[in-house]
């Protein structure tokens, strides 16, 4: 399975992106899916995840400015991305569970200027 994301880019706080993931394989057919964060010299965390149902789950800190959404009939998973601050700067990777097996996509750089 690939999976490329697109949609990162230079904002100014207060700003807005979107990142989109698109699957190579149905992702109706994935577990979840979900978007991660890593930012220089922090460990990746998870920033938000939708489940197969549409159960969604997001990292305290993005609660209220993110969405994540999934079009299974595009195979993509965007990431609408609201009131943005500096400290979401980092470089932001898709993340699918296929049958118990993840995926990881090759990340895509959101940095965010105070």
């Amino acid at each position: 399975v690939q999976l490329q994301a697109s949609g990162g880019g230079l904002v100014q706080a207060g700003g807005s992106l979107r990142l989109s993931c698109a699957a190579s394989r149905s992702t109706s057919g994935a577990k979840a899916i979900g978007w991660y964060r890593q930012a220089p010299g922090k460990q990746r965390e998870l920033v938000a995840s939708i489940g197969t149902g549409g159960s969604t789950n997001y990292a305290d800190s993005v609660k209220g400015r993110f969405t994540i959404s999934r079009d299974n009939a595009k195979n993509t998973v965007d990431l609408q991305m609201n009131s943005l601050k500096p400290e979401d700067t980092a470089v932001y990777y898709c993340n699918a569970d296929y049958d118990y097996y993840e995926y990881w996509g090759q990340g895509t750089l959101v940095t965010v200027s105070s």
